[in-house]
């Protein structure tokens, strides 16, 4: 079975390495360096204990490449995301789509799509890219599956690949999945860029973990329906769990890329707007995120 995974970042990486195990596995990357340094070394997993994996994946920077994958995971960012829509609806529509981004966002545009079998991934798992064919799993997360549309049978194929350290569920119900997943975001990234400091930062420090539970008790509050789902013990948890991790928002930061804020918190601010609510806590943040960016009017 060929699985193709758009995108080589530190989640597309990642994911590659642990089908490569099982599955015949290819990246479709957009720079040249990192098609030949994948096609010399395939992906190295550094392990948590420290150790590496050498797995057998290749690369390719030729769209066609798609057309002879039994699935297509899209592990982009969201930012590039517009440009990759066209892309996929010009492929056959039998082919399944998984998309596995951070945010709201991109699930109405998915949907868009003419694929007959669509689902959508939440990634729990810590992944840091080292360089173009290196990446270091940085904790141990579940990876959440929900098959919005078409036929779920495909994706039964995470089965034959999980292990104790790729613990994979499936669920229902993509768009709650992924909102529980934009509020986790919400909790971690954009504090944790505004103030520079890993995950751990955000419940070491008196002021910032208090900070925290008032940002917390603000979503909830727009969201209380949510309050089942995730406890200010559970945010704490993740921090401490994560505590060495650098957040996706603030290593965008400090790699002068463009974050995913819009994307994540924006959507999240845009959904509590919708019930008449307002999240100034989470505003503010946002608002300093794009400042640091260098936003322009």
């Amino acid at each position: 079975m060929k699985i193709a995974v758009i995108g080589a970042g530190s989640v597309g990486m990642l994911l590659s390495t642990f089908l490569a195990d099982r599955l015949d596995v290819t990246c479709i990357v957009r720079r040249k360096a990192q098609e030949i340094a994948i096609g010399e070394h395939g992906i190295n997993r550094i392990n948590l204990d420290g150790t590496v994996t050498k797995t057998s994946v290749k690369a390719s920077r030729d769209y066609n490449e798609l057309e002879r994958a039994s699935l297509v995971i899209v592990a982009v960012k969201y930012t590039h995301l517009p440009l990759l829509l066209p892309k996929l609806a010009d492929l056959s529509v039998d082919i399944p789509l998984l998309f596995v981004q951070n945010g709201l966002a991109h699930y109405e545009k998915a949907l868009q799509l003419p694929q007959k079998t669509i689902a959508f991934g939440s990634c729990q798992f810590g992944a840091q890219k080292e360089n173009d064919y290196t990446v270091i799993h940085r904790g141990i997360g579940v990876l959440k599956l929900a098959v919005e549309r078409g036929n779920a049978e495909i994706f039964q194929l995470f089965r034959e690949v999980e292990s104790p350290l790729f613990p994979v569920q499936f669920v229902e119900h993509a768009e709650n999945m992924l909102f529980e997943k934009a509020l986790y975001n919400c909790f971690i990234n954009p504090m944790t860029t505004v103030l520079q400091v890993k995950n751990g930062g955000l419940v070491a420090n008196r002021h910032a973990k208090k900070l925290l539970e008032a940002l917390y008790e603000e979503c909830m509050d727009a969201f209380p329906e949510q309050r089942e789902n995730i406890a200010f013990s559970d945010v704490v948890s993740l921090c401490e769990k994560t505590a060495s991790n650098t957040s996706s928002m603030l290593q965008d930061r400090l790699m002068n890329r463009k974050t995913e804020v819009e994307s994540i918190v924006g959507a999240v601010i845009k959904k509590a707007e919708q019930r008449g609510r307002s999240l100034p806590i989470l505003n503010t943040f946002y608002h300093l995120v794009l400042a640091i960016e260098g936003e322009k009017t």
